[in-house]
């Protein structure tokens, strides 16, 4: 039995997905279980991170769990996880982490994932951490502006990242668990190419066949679209500033071959991602 937290989310619900389409014994865990759509065949089980009580009854018989703390400076989320567990008998860990972490240059955000890697790989059990780049579907945020004909918020400039398809991490996630070769491991996980948000917002133009402009925003006005838009706190969107002073001045212009290694393919572009879900733009 694989246990997937998060499951209902963006990675955690691909993950699902992905473990579902191999035959695997999937547990979603989730804190609205009424809620949860999920392919035929998968438990779905409540669990919340603030009630450490309901993450025991849910590694019940798990042999693999696939751990997704929420962002932010708060890692108790992650150690919690990792000490259910370990008491659970839980003997494979993969966790989500993020690209950067651990590097100072980063600022705040930088450390969010720190304490929760430390606990994966101090847990005794055969562990992966798997840190992937900026995700393509986090431009869905551009549907009411793109939809209202209004420019796309740019809150990196013309920096680089290597953008990749949550598909991709959720495969990477999916085969790590099952599989076998992959403890003690952590992959940094990217699409094929490092794009800006001029690129990105020019390439899904292409696929919708109409313009779609930028409008650079400044660390202030970053911030409050962190709390307007995307929901953070202001603990998270001071790290949010940061990460993003970081992507503007290139530091996060990277590349990897992880994903095609792992998978045996290529890594999904951005374009790929925009054809698969341009009808959330129409």
């Amino acid at each position: 039995m694989i246990l997937v937290t998060g499951a209902t989310g963006t990675i955690g619900s691909e993950v699902v997905r992905q473990l579902a389409a191999r035959g695997a014994k999937v547990r979603a865990l989730t804190r609205e279980p009424a809620k949860a759509r999920v392919p035929e065949g998968v438990e779905v089980v409540r669990g919340d991170y603030l009630d450490p009580g309901s993450l025991e009854g849910a590694m019940s018989g798990v042999t693999a769990a696939f751990l997704l703390g929420a962002p932010g400076p708060d890692s108790r989320h992650d150690q919690d996880l990792v000490a259910a567990a370990r008491a659970a008998g839980v003997h494979r860990l993969v966790k989500l982490s993020a690209i950067g972490t651990g590097d100072p240059d980063v600022g705040p955000s930088g450390d969010w994932h720190v304490p929760g890697e430390q606990a994966v790989r101090d847990s005794g059990t055969e562990w992966t951490i798997l840190r992937p780049s900026s995700f393509a579907s986090n431009t869905l945020s551009w549907v009411p502006a793109v939809k209202e004909g209004k420019p796309v918020p740019n809150m990196t400039g013309d920096g680089l990242s290597g953008v990749i398809d949550p598909q991709d991490v959720g495969e990477v996630a999916a085969r790590v668990l099952v599989d076998g070769g992959h403890a003690g491991r952590t992959y940094t996980l990217t699409g094929p190419e490092a794009i800006s948000v001029p690129g990105q917002a020019a390439t899904l133009a292409s696929v919708l066949g109409r313009p779609i402009a930028t409008q650079d925003l400044s660390p202030d006005e970053t911030r409050d679209h962190l709390l307007t838009v995307w929901g953070f706190d202001e603990a998270q969107a001071a790290g949010g500033v940061a990460g993003t002073a970081f992507v503007r001045a290139g530091g996060n212009a990277v590349v990897t071959e992880d994903v095609p290694e792992l998978l045996g393919k290529p890594a999904r572009t951005y374009r790929e991602w925009a054809q698969d879900h341009r009808q959330a733009f129409a």
